[in-house]
């Protein structure tokens, strides 16, 4: 059982040294990878060192865990709130324009289009392939099935 122990304690520093050469390299961006890797090599050398009687070391992980436990909560937390920012769009899923009117001359004039022809939505999957086009929304996906 020692042997796993030691085998824990080795696995936690060759991780946390790997996450910090790869960032210090700027192969990775220091985000959630270099903190989970840092929270999985900090509770390593918490157990080796636990087991060693080495309290110097196990304090200095405890506090490596939190600060690693708490970045990675900060993140998680911004993304939710990054994609709860960006859901309040309430548009139809799928918006037709009619192609015969369409100007198709200038960037102006279609996105003039595209926000008048916003209320003709089709309610199926079902296009008129000769007179409209569907242009997908960033919303939900709409089952067709």
């Amino acid at each position: 059982m020692e042997l796993l122990w030691e085998i824990t304690g080795w696995a936690g520093a060759a991780a946390m040294l790997c996450a910090y050469m790869t960032v210090s390299m700027g192969w990775i961006k220091p985000g959630s990878t270099f903190q989970a890797v840092n929270l999985f090599g900090s509770c390593a050398f918490i157990i080796n060192g636990t087991l060693h009687g080495a309290w110097p070391s196990v304090v200095t992980n405890v506090a490596w865990f939190l600060i690693s436990a708490v970045a990675l909560l900060r993140m998680r937390s911004r993304t939710e709130a990054a994609v709860v920012e960006t859901e309040p769009i309430i548009a139809p899923a799928l918006v037709t324009m009619d192609l015969v009117t369409m100007d198709p001359g200038t960037s102006d004039t279609f996105a003039r289009d595209a926000v008048v022809r916003e209320t003709a939505v089709r309610e199926t999957c079902m296009t008129d392939t000769g007179t409209h086009m569907v242009v997908p929304r960033p919303s939900p996906a709409v089952n067709c099935a």
